[in-house]
């Protein structure tokens, strides 16, 4: 088994994730210097440990 994440700098416009979420995420114009890519949905919530 491999887990494996990477860290992104995504535009969440209406401020929907949390730090841990899973999130289905699409790419986007620049949105700053760091952020191309726009959030579509929170896949997974954090579990609250």
């Amino acid at each position: 088994l491999l887990k494996r994440s990477t860290r992104c700098y995504v535009h969440d416009e209406k401020n929907e994730a949390k730090l841990g979420d899973r999130v289905e995420i699409m790419p986007s114009r620049p949105m700053s210097k760091l952020k191309r890519w726009r959030l579509v949905r929170v896949v997974e919530k954090a579990s609250q440990e």
